[in-house]
């Protein structure tokens, strides 16, 4: 399994970017769990959304309502569009996907820890 991220930047605060994320070696439908994860400066990774069997969808409270999360299964591709950026969203976004939790219904945006990562792209958002 492999994922790679693509798409950051730098924005100013109340922008948009979106990330794309290329798996190759799992299927992105049926029985799956991929998720975006980041890691801000001084701070631990934390999970920002996930996507999971059945296209249930879950989003860390700190970006329901400006994230989303989508995928191209006919390219294989997920996507994570984020807008009205704000200073607090800087960071390494990952995208990760993990067979084991779509295998035991634990795919959750409150999880950091997921089997494959990949090696992130950085966004910078600036006030």
């Amino acid at each position: 399994v492999r994922v790679s991220e693509s798409g950051g930047g730098s924005v100013q605060a109340g922008g948009s970017l979106r990330l794309s994320c290329a798996a190759s070696g799992y299927r992105l439908g049926g029985t799956y769990c991929v998720a975006w994860i980041r890691q801000r400066p001084g701070k631990g990774p934390e999970g920002v959304g996930t996507i999971s069997s059945g296209d249930i969808l879950d989003y860390a409270d700190s970006v329901k309502g400006r994230f989303s999360i989508s995928k191209d299964s006919s390219k294989n591709i997920l996507y994570l569009q984020m807008n009205d950026l704000k200073s607090e969203d800087t960071g390494m976004y990952y995208c990760a996907a993990d067979p084991w939790a779509a295998i035991s219904e634990n795919c959750s945006a409150k999880r950091a820890d997921f089997a494959y990562r990949g090696q992130g792209t950085q966004v910078t958002v600036s006030s």
